[in-house]
């Protein structure tokens, strides 16, 4: 029952997050509060494995998801799930794409597309700083301001941000970095 409800819960995210793989952001955060499948915590933990990793982030947390929840077959379903919409739709499209090339009404859809794509990384983009960056649970218990905000990481944030803007390293180098600034300052 887990792996039926695996897939079909990862098919609804890979048939409806448009636009790659940080717009499947919020909705691995409704997975998270309608399944209780893991805390809204662990997504940014997921959001660093999965970037950090070879191949779209959406498709690794989908196999992230999938195999804390049910083991390796549990990754594998999930992952099914997640990509069959778009297996889908690009059978389909090549089917008929000469078609459809040059014509308005499907020009005009993908452009309607965009402002939906847009708010939809946006809104991925907010949550990721929000969970990462700030403790408004803890505000919210204290009533102290200061309490919101977690300047530790911040900081790390104003530094590193310095720090790639001056260096133009190879990505490799600050994810290197990262990986150990977060270990020996336990972020």
């Amino acid at each position: 029952m887990i792996y039926l409800q695996l897939f079909w819960e990862f098919l609804k995210i890979g048939l409806f997050a448009v636009g790659g793989g940080m717009a499947t952001l919020p909705f691995l955060q409704d997975l998270a509060e309608s399944t209780g499948w893991f805390p809204q915590s662990l997504i940014t933990d997921m959001i660093a494995i999965s970037e950090s990793t070879p191949g779209p982030i959406g498709i690794n947390m989908a196999t992230y998801v999938g195999c804390n929840i049910a083991g390796f077959f549990g990754g594998v379903v999930a992952t099914m799930g997640e990509i069959l919409p778009s297996i889908v739709i690009v059978v389909l499209v090549s089917k008929s794409l000469e078609r459809f090339r040059g014509s308005k009404t499907v020009d005009a859809a993908f452009y309607g597309l965009r402002p939906a794509v847009t708010g939809l990384i946006a809104a991925a983009g907010i949550s990721v700083v929000q969970v990462s960056m700030f403790h408004f649970d803890l505000y919210e218990q204290t009533g102290v301001l200061l309490d919101a905000f977690d300047f530790k990481k911040l900081i790390f944030f104003a530094v590193a941000f310095a720090a790639i803007k001056k260096f133009k390293l190879h990505p490799i180098v600050y994810i290197a970095c990262a990986a150990v600034i977060g270990i020996v300052l336990g972020f």
